[in-house]
């Protein structure tokens, strides 16, 4: 009854997000950690091939939030594709993995690349992945079939989790990581798809952000993002309704 009444008062928009970053990082996982409901996500995922398409709604207040989540190829022969996923795109979340350096500096190649060619308000999150292999119970945890690590078919033996201390496999250290986030003006987040882990605070985050009155105002024409192949897979998150994670939390 109470859903029926506020009905007529929320605001509901669109919100094209895409996701970037280096192969093997993780993205199609942590995207499909926040649409799907699974327990655990599939052991093997082949490669993201072009792009994916998802969609996912949320409610934060008054606001109802329709992510159109492109999620893309991070190969670099899918480089010159991109401009197309985040062009008029609203948010987009920029993801590394922090057992390897040179994911960041990709991420930072992609930060770039989306303030100087996107969208000039896009809300661009960074999201450091596979932190379950730098805890202390990631020893005893890891497994060959890592959710994060399959997410591409050329994840790196260092990726594996297998041997020495977990807190070795770090070679990205947060600190570094969210200054240089901060400095860019970015929203910054570390996570695990493997474990859910910090994932729905990434779009909870982005939604708090997204300027509903601008884009509700430049969409009136009725434009919306271009389709390219992909998957598609929708589902239905309130981010008012987890009393557990707390006030505006995606209960995904």
């Amino acid at each position: 009854m109470a859903d029926a009444a506020s009905g007529s008062t929320e605001r509901s928009v669109q919100v094209k997000l895409v996701l970037l970053g280096e192969a093997a990082v993780g993205k199609s996982s942590i995207v499909l950690r926040f649409v799907s409901r699974l327990e655990r996500l599939p052991a093997q995922q082949g490669p993201t091939i072009g792009a994916a398409f998802l969609t996912q709604k949320c409610r934060l207040e008054d606001r109802v939030l329709r992510y159109e989540i492109w999620d893309t190829a991070g190969q670099e022969r899918f480089h010159s594709l991109a401009p197309m996923y985040y062009r008029n795109a609203q948010a987009a979340v920029v993801v590394y993995d922090v057992t390897k350096a040179s994911s960041l500096e990709k991420a930072k190649t992609w930060v770039k690349e989306l303030q100087r060619q996107a969208n000039p308000n896009i809300v661009i999150a960074l999201a450091g992945n596979k932190i379950d292999l730098v805890t202390p119970s990631a020893a005893a945890a890891a497994s060959p079939e890592s959710e994060d690590e399959a997410d591409d078919a050329t994840a790196t033996p260092e990726e594996s989790g297998a041997g020495g201390e977990p807190e070795s496999l770090r070679q990205v250290p947060r600190d570094e990581a969210e200054a240089y986030a901060q400095e860019a003006g970015l929203l910054f987040f570390e996570t695990s798809a493997k474990t859910g882990d910090g994932v729905v605070e990434i779009f909870t985050e982005i939604a708090k952000k997204i300027p509903i009155d601008q884009i509700l105002a430049s969409t009136r024409g009725g434009q919306r993002p271009g389709a390219a192949s992909g998957r598609a897979q929708e589902g239905g998150v309130n981010l008012d309704e987890s009393n557990a994670k707390g006030k505006d939390a995606c209960n995904c």
